[in-house]
């Protein structure tokens, strides 16, 4: 076991995507203590990852709340069903970066501010927008811009996704040019 794995045994991983999560993890030291259970998951509606806090956890107090990542088992590539595991790690790891993006988000908010939230995530797109923007925002304050530039031009370019999931893609997220803006201000403060 590697000595950053050891930071996050209180997390449930995958074997299949150990690596990658651990990689994506060590960028986001503040949450060596946080609660997270990734899981493999044969469906997920509309989405190849998901990031929630548990609910069972969100009636106490905002330090003892776990969370969970679910992450689609498969991949859809070029019309190909593959193993998620399979993808290029860049792209994992940029994935995974942006889903606890979402997760340093939840962390900031009291129970109350969280259950509005997820509210406002399913009935309103501008809502969406804004939160998968923030997502994108923490993933790459936290060094992970470039891993966020190697999913979207995955997504966007390689992956032979359908017309329909790239303008949903190009519409939610920050687009490439707005990331490379945000990497190099932040390269500029440090």
């Amino acid at each position: 076991m590697r000595i950053s794995e050891t930071k996050y045994i209180q997390n449930s991983i995958p074997k299949e995507l150990n690596e990658v999560i651990i990689k994506a993890l060590d960028f986001y030291p503040d949450m060596k203590n946080v609660k997270i259970e990734f899981v493999l998951s044969e469906n997920i509606r509309k989405s190849v990852m998901q990031a929630q806090p548990r609910f069972n956890t969100m009636l106490g107090s905002r330090k003892d709340r776990s969370y969970i990542i679910k992450i689609s088992r498969f991949f859809k590539l070029k019309g190909n069903v593959k193993p998620i595991q399979e993808l290029p790690e860049d792209v994992l790891i940029g994935w995974i970066g942006h889903e606890l993006g979402h997760i340093m988000d939840y962390l900031n908010r009291s129970n109350w501010p969280l259950f509005l939230f997820g509210i406002g995530y399913l009935t309103s797109k501008s809502f969406i927008i804004a939160a998968e923007r923030v997502a994108d925002t923490y993933a790459v304050d936290h060094g992970l811009g470039d891993y966020i530039l190697s999913t979207k031009n995955f997504i966007l370019h390689e992956a032979g996704m359908p017309e329909k999931y790239i303008q949903k893609i190009n519409k939610l997220y920050l687009p490439p040019e707005e990331i490379i803006y945000m990497m190099e201000n932040r390269s500029i403060l440090d």
